[in-house]
């Protein structure tokens, strides 16, 4: 791990060697640019009669297959935080994937949700999810809701969820799937995420799950004090890194890298389809 001021790590993003030299992890571990599978553009087909609880028992046809994935992608690749496994272990992944790729929703990797846009890899919203380390009660800004999964997993931890997301038809999508689970924690906007959400700043974590190429000031400041961010960060179409960056007062903040990572990229174009 490497400590470094926000300034610093941007400087730093501009060497591509920076690749070569994580902590830990190979460029690409956790991508989440899908080149294939691909699906025609289009919003993720809301579940009809969708349960009001999360389907945790063994009834449920896809208890063993994530049960699996917990043991094998997210303990065995070296998650640790008993709550992020038990709410890895209680989301249903299968209800956030369009209908096509049901079948691959418990395999370790990112798959298409339409508009350009993917669900990441379990293992990537666990580690992400385990650097936050938030507890119950705690108000986590989401930048990037896609169909809704980290947040599902985050509401599942206990805290408020407040998550943007700036194309319209996904933030829709995503506002009625998770409604309909139940997660009543969980607040979706559509919006331009680089400037947060100001009327209910601040928060105690931000969590950012597409790759801006530097931290947007906007979210640094709505950061409570000791509050955690966790951010990749590089350019487009190249690989990024992941950081954790915490506030350690008004004007300072101490940033850990936690390696090499592939994201789509963070648009800034409010689109309603």
């Amino acid at each position: 791990m490497r400590e470094r001021s926000v300034t610093f790590i941007l400087c730093l993003l501009s060497m591509v060697t920076i690749y070569t030299a994580v902590s830990g992890c190979s460029p690409g571990i956790g991508a989440e640019r899908v080149e294939t599978p691909t699906i025609a553009p289009g919003p993720i087909p809301i579940e009809t009669g969708i349960p009001t609880e999360t389907p945790i028992s063994e009834e449920d046809p896809f208890f063993e297959a994530r049960q699996r994935l917990v043991e094998e992608g997210i303990i065995g690749m070296g998650i640790s935080d008993p709550l992020v496994i038990e709410a890895m272990g209680r989301t249903p992944r299968h209800l956030f994937v369009p209908e096509d790729y049901v079948d691959m929703a418990y395999v370790n990797h990112a798959l298409p949700i339409g508009y350009g846009q993917t669900i990441s890899q379990p293992y990537i919203v666990a580690l992400m999810t385990q650097e936050l380390g938030v507890h119950e009660g705690d108000r986590v800004l989401e930048i990037g809701t896609g169909s809704g999964y980290q947040a599902a997993v985050l509401a599942e931890l206990g805290v408020e969820v407040f998550t943007i997301e700036i194309i319209g038809v996904l933030a829709e999508a995503a506002t009625e799937r998770l409604s309909g689970l139940g997660y009543e924690n969980v607040h979706v906007r559509h919006a331009d995420g680089y400037f947060g959400w100001e009327e209910e700043a601040p928060f105690d974590a931000v969590i950012v799950t597409a790759a801006p190429d530097h931290v947007p000031q906007p979210l640094l400041e709505q950061l409570t004090i000791g509050g955690v961010m966790v951010i990749p960060v590089g350019p487009v179409g190249w690989f990024q890194e992941l950081w954790r960056i915490r506030r350690i007062d008004g004007a300072n903040f101490r940033s850990t890298s936690l390696g090499g990572v592939t994201f789509v990229p963070f648009t800034r174009e409010l689109r309603d389809e």
